[in-house]
């Protein structure tokens, strides 16, 4: 999965903000906290949940449990817009 390249990103002091370039559904703008900016970051490639996950655990100190269902949020918040390519 990947971040489709609609939307673009830009970080802005603690937090980032993610906008699309008008050729999608979504209207809007998405502000994200540092976890999340993480897991949007790691979907400027192509990857999977699970190598989401693991470096997530490489980063921040928290349980593979809340890591994955956290990434799994953030994730579904995602795809409700319509960022993701799967």
């Amino acid at each position: 999965m990947k971040l489709k390249k609609n939307f673009v990103t830009q970080d802005v002091g603690d937090s980032q903000v993610m906008v699309s370039t008008g050729r999608t559904d979504f209207n809007g703008m998405v502000k994200s906290n540092k976890t999340a900016a993480f897991i949007i970051n790691c979907l400027k490639t192509d990857t999977t949940k699970d190598e989401i996950v693991n470096k997530m655990l490489e980063k921040y100190d928290a349980s593979e449990e809340v890591i994955s269902r956290d990434v799994d949020k953030v994730l579904e918040s995602l795809r409700k817009i319509g960022a993701i390519e799967e």
